[in-house]
């Protein structure tokens, strides 16, 4: 399994950048991709299996046996967290079952406090992954739940196969926009009544990225879309054919009136 998720990752990768930063981008998205795994995917452990009436047990209500919930499938003891997953707490909802698509979606009616996790997309698929770091980091593991993620005997399913593709993508996704946003700042901006509105560029805080150049302000699109923001770009990189000057600007000007 865990082969299989490493070879999609690297082939996806290869087609993502340049070459100077395929290689960092390559180890940087496979070392978080491998996080989420659970440890029995990489070394052969005895690894405890509920099914969903077992889980069901642990709801934290009087009489039961504990208070677990399932993300992904994993199974976790949240019962140091009573206070939250507990009878009254703000999540209660989470207690004795798998309902992971709620925890993207915020959706916490009984259409929305499911595990089917389709049609989410790859960035959403992120997040997901997310709150499973987060539960693997505050609370204690202890087990996996049969059903949509594992097969009877603890096996990843197709479904969960599924999901670590998309979470792939997502990450490559969010690569992607970072090394945008390295390359690309956004500009500062400010619109007051006497004069309107002026987007500029500095070394110091546009875009929230320090760097020893400034850079002039343009607009930038999205491929296929008429929607643009404003950039702050080298003059090395104004070729590009996603730029756009902005109307009355001086093409080197750090500074741009706009909607005067």
């Amino acid at each position: 399994m865990l082969k299989y998720f490493v070879a999609v990752l690297l082939v996806a990768i290869a087609i993502l950048m340049a070459p100077q930063t395929r290689k960092l981008l390559e180890t940087n998205i496979l070392d978080r991709a491998k996080s989420f795994l659970p440890a029995a995917w990489t070394a052969q452990a005895s690894v405890r299996l509920l099914n969903e009436d077992e889980l069901a047990l642990y709801n934290g209500e009087p009489g039961s046996r504990g208070l677990y919930l399932s993300i992904l499938g994993q199974v976790f003891d949240v019962g140091k967290g009573r206070k939250h997953y507990g009878p009254g707490g703000a999540y209660h909802f989470f207690a004795g079952r798998d309902v992971s698509r709620a925890f993207v979606t915020g959706d916490f009616t009984a259409a929305g406090l499911v595990d089917d996790i389709t049609g989410l997309s790859p960035t959403e698929m992120v997040v997901l992954f997310d709150w499973l770091s987060l539960y693997k980091r505050d609370y204690v593991p202890v087990g996996r739940l049969v059903g949509r993620f594992y097969s009877e005997v603890g096996e990843p399913t197709a479904a969960l196969q599924q999901a670590q593709v998309m979470l792939v993508q997502g990450l490559e996704l969010k690569a992607q926009a970072e090394e945008e946003s390295r390359q690309f700042p956004s500009c500062n901006s400010e619109w007051r009544a006497d004069r309107g509105g002026r987007v500029w560029c500095s070394t110091q805080s546009s875009g929230g990225v320090l760097r020893g150049w400034a850079g002039v302000p343009r607009k930038l699109f999205k491929p296929g879309s008429s929607s643009s923001r404003c950039v702050c770009v080298q003059v090395r990189d104004l070729a590009s054919p996603r730029l756009q000057e902005y109307e009355g600007c001086p093409p080197v000007s750090e500074s741009c009136a706009v909607g005067s």
